[in-house]
């Protein structure tokens, strides 16, 4: 039986881990085979105080769309094009972002039963850092043809043009994208009556799960790739929602608290904060490998 195969387009970065470094190690331990095409490349991730690399100016947004262009069609005229499942995340340019609607038609062709997560990278915390440009082309372009999305809270206000405070309100905004398209919408994170969850909601059996998760007192930079990544394995890996879920949020918040543990350590007052919360990822491999059962989720009536 041959393996599952994901097209990774999203960030890299030579050290740390976020974007493609955060999502391929993960995917391979539970059984995939990764290829990655990289949106951006930098040193580091950019909340260190210096980060080096590509800079997104007209002229690299030209290079990237060429790039892009070429690598698929070298794929395609050497037969390398059948997916199983195409991820993407951060992506810094329209041009880009279009090329990708391209891409997901393309390996859709080749197989039209290739599964599409897009993790809609635009901000968090109520602040964007994409370009206001690409939230037209995701809510109209790319979303339709996703079959899984998983947006954090402020993704989805952007995605469906409204607050989300309420369940009531969550339940409306999930609807609205399903409408769209994707028969999956996984909220990596929310907090709705003062507590941090992750829901999950289906259109093939119209259920609605839901998975509380203890809040750390540090914030992570690349805990939403993961999330993505991981819930992309879960999800072909079971056939049950609720179990995909439960997987996802378990190894995710071992490796965070990994994460936070090495982060309480290390004592180099020198040493940058961005540095000290790098994700424990190889540390984790066996929480990866075999989710624990610390948080179980419930379904909404």
């Amino acid at each position: 039986m041959s393996s599952p195969r994901v097209l990774s387009i999203q960030s890299h970065v030579v050290s740390g881990y976020v974007g493609n470094k955060s999502a391929t190690f993960p995917l391979q331990l539970l059984g995939f085979e990764v290829d990655v095409i990289n949106s951006v490349q930098l040193s580091n991730h950019t909340g260190y105080k210096v980060f080096k690399g590509q800079v997104l100016n007209d002229n690299d947004l030209n290079f990237n769309y060429v790039v892009i262009e070429q690598l698929v069609d070298g794929l395609v005229q050497n037969d390398l094009d059948y997916y199983t499942h195409l991820l993407t995340g951060y992506i810094g340019s329209a041009s880009f972002l279009k090329q990708v609607v391209e891409v997901v038609k393309k390996l859709k062709e080749k197989n039209p039963q290739l599964i599409y997560v897009c993790d809609p990278v635009m901000g968090d915390d109520g602040r964007m850092y994409v370009p206001e440009e690409l939230k037209e082309i995701y809510q109209k372009e790319i979303v339709p043809l996703a079959n899984i999305i998983t947006p954090n809270s402020f993704e989805l206000e952007i995605l469906v043009g409204n607050k989300v405070n309420t369940i009531s309100e969550l339940r409306k905004a999930i609807n609205d994208l399903h409408e769209i398209g994707p028969q999956i919408v996984a909220i990596s994170s929310a907090e709705i009556n003062g507590k941090l969850t992750s829901f999950v909601s289906t259109t093939t059996d119209h259920k609605m799960i839901k998975l509380e998760i203890s809040k750390l007192p540090i914030s992570f930079t690349g805990s939403g790739d993961l999330f993505a990544a991981l819930f992309l394995a879960h999800t072909y890996l079971q056939d049950n929602i609720k179990i995909a879920l439960e997987n996802t949020i378990n190894s995710l918040e071992d490796v965070l608290s990994k994460t936070y543990e090495r982060f309480q350590t290390i004592k180099d007052d020198n040493a940058q904060r961005a540095k000290k919360v790098e994700l424990c990822l190889i540390q984790s491999k066996k929480c990866i490998e075999n989710p624990s059962q610390r948080y179980q989720a419930t379904e909404l009536n």
